[in-house]
């Protein structure tokens, strides 16, 4: 069985459970992935230490290009 959430991983959800319901949600089932998946990078870039907007601005440019994206960013030492 999985475990529980716990609540601060609850608190780390909310900004995007509120976006979600502003933007009236998502329509379609590749909306919703798009969304998660934009939401976990975003995170996962600032908790280690990075601006997600020029890294998530370089894959795309990357995959425009017929190209690999690059990989999540390493964690800044001393985080």
């Amino acid at each position: 069985m999985a475990e529980p959430l716990s609540r601060s991983a609850l608190r780390g959800l909310r900004h995007w459970v509120i976006a979600r319901r502003i933007m009236m949600g998502t329509r379609c089932e590749a909306g919703s992935r798009t969304f998660t998946l934009l939401a976990s990078v975003i995170d996962t870039c600032r908790k280690r230490g990075h601006v997600p907007c020029p890294y998530l601005a370089g894959v795309i440019a990357e995959r425009r290009a017929g190209r690999e994206a690059a990989p999540l960013p390493a964690p800044v030492p001393g985080l």
